[in-house]
């Protein structure tokens, strides 16, 4: 089997979308999963560390891939940050978040996969 990955799910406020995320990948042997927000108020914030444990980081939006830009120039240097366009539209666990989530995510973890 391939090298398991690191992967960061991102949304804002580490309510609703990354946490759905980081459970629905709890289970998948193919990676290890955390989630963080980067709202000052998220239930987990974004840190250095978190971005320095990952191999790929998978925000929802457009938004938070800015953010983690401007606030962690060094850190996101060299790591690959992708969007998945999911808007803040879900409850924790919405069975449609999680088909989104999915079928956005899988395409960049298993390049990111190949490429390890």
């Amino acid at each position: 089997m391939a090298k398991r990955i690191n992967v960061l799910f991102v949304c804002s406020k580490n309510q609703w979308r990354s946490p759905t995320a980081e459970a629905v990948y709890r289970d998948d042997p193919r990676v290890a999963v955390r989630s963080r927000g980067t709202a000052r108020s998220a239930k987990q914030t974004i840190h250095a560390a978190d971005l320095a444990w990952a191999d790929l980081v998978l925000v929802m939006e457009y938004k938070h891939r800015r953010r983690l830009l401007a606030d962690f120039p060094g850190e996101t240097k060299f790591l690959p940050i992708e969007v998945l366009h999911i808007p803040d539209d879900y409850q924790f666990m919405d069975p449609e978040l999680m088909e989104l989530i999915r079928s956005s995510a899988d395409p960049f973890i298993d390049a990111a996969i190949t490429k390890a």
